[in-house]
């Protein structure tokens, strides 16, 4: 009988563990940061006597277990998502972390040039091939490629891109070999592909990865970012102020202490991103003067498919009032409305 009595405490621990801590196929997300981005962003011979603050706002992200699943179920469903939700198809943490911190050097390099456009400084774009997001299990490219990998040569091909390679897969079928050059921590190899089929179109040529162009940008004052362990495109718009804030004697933000989200892409425009409504709640924590939010614009078709859907700026708005938030939202659909919006500031006294 006290055997069974102990055998009984031990299954109840397990289970107790299990309950706490064992992770589910969902994700937690919460309000996260407001970070000064001048530690984070460093312009070579930058203007270092600025008065106010520019900073990015950031979102904690945590894996549910079942404890935490029920407690957000009953307190905040709206934040609690399925894993589909967060990471694409067939892609695991590890290829969701490369995505992400491939996201967020990309933000990086359209922030400096779009910064370097506005202030009139030179700069050079070089491209380094394709980088690879994710690998699609199953397919040819499976045990072959991995994400992160770096395409830099095509048979031979003069340039790499995005078309170069639609390009050869038009001239293929299923069952030919395509030979690629691969860079991998460092290290270059060369990789053989015995092409396969995708479901959605068979007897299409593939290779089972997604990818999108590598672009390197050199300038001649040298940007350093230490932003190692923030992922993602969010960060582009204050990116941006902040380089220009370096580059220029001029204080952008005329002692104003200022937090933003939005990806900056190659012409200025400010883009989507997601997570805004928890961001207004880290900007207010950290009682920042105002917040630029995207004012991105949303097509008939999507609304069509999405009625309730909100432009980032809408959403924004409607949590301040609803949380009661002493902070002011400024709508932003490229980097010029931002800075007509602070030329338009006096300074703060």
């Amino acid at each position: 009988m006290t055997a069974f009595k102990n055998w009984g405490i031990w299954i109840a621990f397990i289970v107790l563990l299990l309950f706490l801590f064992y992770p589910l196929d969902y994700y937690i997300s919460k309000p996260g940061g407001a970070y000064e981005i001048s530690p984070i962003v460093e312009v070579e011979n930058q203007d270092t006597d600025d008065e106010g603050e520019l900073r990015l706002l950031t979102i904690a992200l945590s894996k549910a277990t079942p404890a935490t699943y029920l407690y957000q179920l009953w307190r905040d469903p709206d934040h609690l998502m399925e894993a589909n939700q967060i990471r694409r198809e067939n892609e695991d943490d590890e290829a969701y972390e490369v995505r992400q911190l491939k996201l967020m050097s990309n933000s990086q390099i359209n922030a400096i040039q779009v910064a370097y456009e506005q202030t009139g400084n030179e700069y050079t774009i070089t491209n380094n091939g394709l980088f690879i997001y994710s690998v699609v299990k199953g397919s040819p490219a499976d045990g072959k490629l991995q994400p992160g990998d770096r395409i830099i040569n095509l048979e031979g091909a003069q340039e790499i891109s995005e078309a170069v390679l639609q390009e050869l897969l038009a001239t293929k079928k299923v069952g030919d070999r395509i030979e690629l050059t691969v860079q991998r921590d460092g290290q270059t190899r060369q990789v053989e592909i015995t092409l396969g089929s995708i479901p959605e179109i068979p007897g299409r040529p593939a290779v089972g990865i997604s990818y999108q162009q590598d672009r390197q940008i050199a300038t001649e004052r040298n940007v350093v970012f230490h932003s190692e362990e923030i992922g993602g495109p969010s960060a582009g718009l204050m990116f941006t102020l902040e380089i220009m804030n370096q580059l220029l004697d001029e204080d952008l933000t005329k002692g104003y202490r200022i937090a933003g989200t939005g990806e900056i892409l190659q012409d200025g425009t400010v883009g989507r991103i997601g997570g805004v409504d928890l961001k207004v709640v880290a900007a207010a924590d950290e009682q920042v003067d105002f917040m630029f939010a995207p004012d991105d614009e949303l097509s008939e078709d999507v609304l069509a498919k999405n009625p309730d859907l909100e432009t980032n700026y809408q959403m924004a708005v409607r949590t301040a009032t609803e949380e009661n938030l002493d902070i002011e939202i400024v709508p932003v659909k490229t980097i010029q409305d931002a800075l007509e919006y602070l030329e338009k500031l006096p300074p703060k006294s």
